[in-house]
């Protein structure tokens, strides 16, 4: 569902060039949560933003569903992928309802029954219509991170890119949004690239996962070989030792 072959990127040139992605390879089959994990600043997200075409400048073979992603976006990109963002806060307008910000995708795409739409959309993330009504100041957390995914879903795509969806969230609303994910997974057959530094998440989630450092990929290994400790990077085996107990000899050896 999702090929990513010797993926590239790189900010600014000549003399001031910095690359932030080297040769990322990977490809994730339908249905399947894939992870993507690593410290801050291995180039996670930089991966989910070229693929949300957020990006437009990457060098390489990016393909979903079959089919190559140009150098742009457009409407049938965002019918075929959406993205979850990390803060839903900061990815939700302020002065719009939710039944606007859930509208806005449907008017764009020229798609009718919007409040029939709406409605369903709400009642699959566990929202009822009251919501409507509300702005993102209004609700909380949780609430707000529900209504990103249902803006997210409301176009019906085939991909999910989640970009630590639970990470800006109370550890108590975690397990829940979570739960909704994988429910949400199940029931409409989507294929996710998510994107985490919790190997609880992994855990929790996904079926398979690829570790970065420094805009590179280690390994991919399945999500019980890497619980069974039996990652052959010994990066990997570091992040895995770390999320059982943290100290900073084992911080400074991670960070290279």
């Amino acid at each position: 569902m999702i090929d990513v072959r010797q993926l590239n990127l790189s900010f600014n040139a000549g003399a001031k060039a910095s690359q932030v992605l080297f040769d990322v390879n990977f490809a994730v089959q339908q249905g399947e949560i894939f992870g993507l994990v690593g410290e801050s600043g291995s180039g996670k997200t930089t991966v989910l933003k070229c693929l949300a075409g957020l990006f437009t400048h990457w060098q390489g073979d990016l393909a979903i569903n079959g089919q190559p992603l140009e150098h742009s976006i457009g409407h049938q990109r965002c019918r075929l992928v959406q993205m979850v963002f990390q803060d839903p806060y900061g990815s939700l307008h302020p002065r719009h309802t939710v039944a606007d910000i859930l509208e806005e995708p449907l008017q764009i795409h020229h798609i009718g029954q919007r409040d029939q739409r709406v409605n369903n959309i709400l009642e699959k993330v566990g929202l009822n219509r009251a919501f409507r009504t509300r702005y993102p100041h209004q609700l909380s957390g949780g609430q707000r991170q529900r209504v990103a995914i249902a803006r997210a879903l409301i176009l019906q795509p085939q991909v999910l890119l989640l970009d630590e969806p639970t990470s800006a969230l109370d550890v108590s609303v975690q397990a829940e949004i979570l739960n909704l994910l994988s429910d949400l997974q199940k029931e409409e057959g989507l294929t996710y690239l998510m994107v985490t530094h919790d190997l609880g998440v992994i855990a929790h989630l996904c079926h398979r996962v690829a570790v970065m450092q420094f805009g590179q990929i280690l390994e991919t290994l399945d999500t019980d070989t890497l619980l069974r400790g039996e990652a052959k990077v010994e990066y990997t085996q570091m992040l895995l030792e770390a999320s059982r107990h943290y100290s900073r000899e084992m911080a400074a050896r991670a960070a290279g």
